[in-house]
Formats: structure tokens, C-alpha cells, sequence
């Protein structure tokens, strides 16, 4: 994936009240709310990169299989 979001999905990064400093993220496809991380990421970009990897297995179903 190059890091591009394809149209019917939106990720959104935001900080996170506990632990301070940690982000989390939330990914929405069609606007309904799909998937949302469970842990915290230490940084805006890594949470991204976790999305993005989520989005990835969501479009994939196969690869999401080979995961377990």
C-alpha cells in the first residue's frame, strides 16, 4: 500500500488522555466507524502506520486469514 486512502475509507490519528503522549486511531469506511486501535502508539505517525495496516487487511481478506 503506498499510503494513500482509498475513497469509501478515513483514518483518524488523535492524542490519546492516557498515557499522555500516545496516539490512537480510528478507521471509518462509508463514515460508519470500522475499526479503532486497542493500544497506544507512541507517536502520530506509527498510529498511522498501524491504521493504514489495518485498512490494508480490511481491503485484503485473504491476507487477514493468514494473520491468524
Amino acid at each position: 500500500m503506498t499510503g494513500t486512502i482509498p475513497h469509501p475509507y478515513s483514518i483518524e490519528v488523535s492524542p490519546l488522555q492516557k498515557p499522555a503522549g500516545h496516539f490512537g486511531w480510528a478507521m471509518r469506511k462509508h463514515g460508519k466507524l470500522t475499526e479503532r486501535s486497542d493500544r497506544p502508539h507512541v507517536s502520530e505517525r506509527k498510529a498511522h502506520e498501524s491504521a493504514l495496516a489495518a485498512m490494508e487487511r480490511d481491503l485484503n481478506p485473504a491476507a487477514a486469514m493468514r494473520r491468524r
